[in-house]
């Protein structure tokens, strides 16, 4: 029965309304204590309509004290808008999945059948399967309907609105005597004083100027253009029934006008907001660090709520010094604000709460101050200026989204980091893991060598003729050799790789540089046919000559070391445009299609065992692709034909021409 009973609360999702009402804070917080008692989920919405733009600064502070009960309670804070209230908390609560609704009623007293449903009545009917909890407190909103119908009343219309109705009014009735004088019918002035009150709902600001505009359009059609004329007399027994219509049509068209006009400036303030959302989204996607992330929230948020805003960097908890944005631009880098100000950023900083303006801390700075952070790592301070009064529900609601976005952008481009670093690591581990291994099993054949050979010469050098002991300090001094080339490589290609070598670059005659890297060849080459064919012309090229030389001779020994006895290697140059290229090819097994990435790869060897039992470190051809590199050019392989291999590798020509 337990069981059966947590898996029920575990499904619980209670939706409260939020309204700028004074009892409204009694209704979030039953809410609050209904979700504990649940352990439930708790989303706090507020519907949004065109008549809260009216809404007055009280309330809008009271709204906002209500949102941020229920935020610091752990609640979902979601704001939409539209004019049918209980329609759209219905539609939410049915998306959303929400078992309970906690709303406020705005009187005890029973309404008459034949007047329209009540808010909650409207609820009840749309979402039947729902609970619907009503939160009474008569007294509370009886003070609060009787000043909200005193703001009511205070909704008088501009002087502007006025001027704007009677200049249309006047225009129509003079349209309608241009009208009567070409032989139009009364029905097409009608017309007319329709239009004018469809325009006056347009140009001018709520309902009082097209509810009058209806009422004189009458009046005027009336006294103007019915017998008798010039007065407010009708002869025609029709004519009451006709002005009713006039009336009622002149009404409902300057209402719908109005309503469409509210919708319309609502819809497009979310288009824009959706654009900007849009576009911070993809910035922050393309964000290259932390201060990047947490300068472009400041900019997007300048345009979304059209308020300043100023962002502090915070790294490794220490505070940096700000940037101050308006409009999307930075308006100051390096902003630092006055005592007030930092005591406030600082506050933040060190509670991880927000404070300045409209809080109880530091409640006089000029700036709301939030913490940018995830769990106890803060990433920034946000600050958002108060002179046009503080964010309200709406916008609070995308405040908070879009600082959730940045949120995750940092937490994601932190883990990137925290990746490559890894990786990195994992990497570098692998390189030394590899190096060790072939330390430790390549260098065993010729160090055994030399300690064996040398053993020999030792301990029966006297027993041993001249030859034998030739050819014992020969192997000896070959096996120092390849020891010696390769501790050259591993040197080498580790100063190449961190950028300690400065290359010598002087221009050099490509023949002659060929020809010394011959000199360099290992003896083993004797056993091989080896053919330099020198270009048309001298090829003069800009390079470090002992580096190049180097390259040609790990290119041509390779060749030698993983070709059969006899085989052919041939070492050729030549030019193409504005590249001089070297070319070492031979007629060996070749290189498998799917082996032929991975040569270039430190550590890489293959398994081709063809020269002698002895496996390099792998470290010649990523040292040589390094070395080419590091002068503009570029080292591939390519197929022989009919089989074997191609290095080729290009420098860059000198810019003396040998010709003139």
């Amino acid at each position: 029965m337990k069981k059966t009973l947590s898996k029920e609360t575990e499904m619980e999702h209670i939706l409260v309304c939020l309204s700028s009402s004074p009892s409204n804070e009694r209704i979030v917080r039953t809410a609050i204590r209904m979700a504990s008692v649940f352990g439930s989920q708790l989303t706090a919405l507020y519907v949004k309509t065109p008549q809260s733009e009216k809404m007055s600064a009280e309330d809008r502070a009271r709204l906002g004290a209500n949102m941020r009960i229920a935020e610091e309670a752990g609640a979902e804070i979601v704001t939409t808008h539209g004019e049918d209230i209980p329609a759209q908390i219905a539609e939410y609560a049915r998306l959303s999945g929400v078992t309970k609704i906690v709303i406020g009623i705005k009187n005890t007293g029973r309404k008459l059948p034949y007047f329209r449903p009540s808010l909650t009545e409207r609820l009840i009917e749309l979402v039947p399967g729902i609970d619907v909890h009503i939160i009474p407190d008569a007294n509370t909103s009886r003070i609060y309907r009787e000043k909200r119908r005193s703001l009511d009343k205070s909704v008088i219309p501009s002087w502007k609105d006025i001027l704007i109705t009677a200049g249309l009014l006047a225009a129509a009735t003079g349209i309608g005597f241009l009208f009567r004088r070409f032989g139009f019918t009364e029905a097409n002035i009608i017309t007319v004083y329709l239009l004018c009150v469809l325009l006056t709902s347009v140009l001018t600001g709520g309902y009082t100027c097209g509810v009058i505009g209806s009422f004189l359009s009458v009046i005027l059609f009336n006294y103007f253009f019915t017998e008798p004329r010039l007065s407010l007399r009708a002869y025609g027994s029709g004519y009451p029934v006709t002005f009713a219509i006039m009336l009622a049509a002149s009404i409902l068209t300057g209402t719908l006008a109005s309503k469409l006009k509210a919708q319309a400036k609502l819809s497009a303030r979310d288009a824009f907001r959706t654009k900007i959302l849009f576009d911070t989204n993809r910035m922050l996607e393309r964000a290259k660090d932390d201060s990047e992330i947490l300068l472009i929230t400041a900019a997007q948020l300048t345009k979304l709520l059209d308020l300043d805003a100023v962002v502090f960097a915070v790294k490794d908890g220490v505070l940096s010094s700000g940037t101050a944005f308006s409009k999307g631009e930075s308006l100051e880098d390096g902003y630092r604000g006055n005592d007030k100000e930092l005591a406030a950023v600082n506050w933040t900083l060190t509670n991880l709460k927000t404070s300045g303006a409209g809080t109880k801390v530091f409640k006089d700075a000029e700036y709301l101050y939030m913490p940018i952070r995830s769990g106890e790592y803060v990433y920034g301070i946000l600050g958002i200026s108060a002179s046009a009064g503080e964010p309200d529900a709406l916008e609070n609601s995308i405040l908070q989204s879009v600082l959730g976005e940045c949120v995750l952008a940092l937490e994601n481009h932190r883990n990137a980091k925290g990746r490559e670093e890894a990786a990195v690591l994992a990497k570098n581990e692998k390189l030394r893991s590899d190096l060790l291994r072939s330390i430790s099993h390549d260098l065993r054949t010729p160090l055994t060598s030399v300690s064996g050979n040398a053993d020999t010469l030792i301990i029966n050098g006297d027993m041993l003729d001249e030859e034998t002991k030739k050819s014992l300090l020969s192997d000896i001094r070959d096996d120092a050799d390849w020891l010696t080339g390769l501790v050259e490589n591993l040197l080498s290609i580790t100063r190449i790789s961190d950028g300690s070598v400065a290359l010598q670059l002087s221009d050099h005659v490509v023949d002659d540089v060929i020809a010394e890297a011959m000199q360099h060849i290992d003896r083993a080459g004797a056993e091989h046919v080896i053919e330099v064919t020198a270009a048309k012309e001298p090829i003069l090229a800009r390079m470090d000559a002992r580096l190049m030389i180097q390259v040609i001779v790990n290119l041509v020994n390779n060749a030698v070391k993983y070709t059969e006895k006899g085989s052919h290697i041939t070492v050729s140059s030549g030019r193409t445009d504005d590249k001089a290229f070297i070319r070492v090819a031979d007629d060996g097994p070749g290189i498998p299609d799917g082996l032929k990435d991975r040569v270039f790869e430190m550590f890489f060897t293959g398994d081709n065992r063809i020269g002698d039992s002895r496996r390099s470190l792998g470290l010649g051809l990523p040292l040589c692709r390094s070395i080419v590199e590091a002068h503009g050019g570029e080292l591939v392989l390519s197929d022989n034909t009919p089989k074997g291999c191609v290095f080729t590798f290009t420098l860059p020509i000198s810019e003396v021409d040998l010709n003139e």
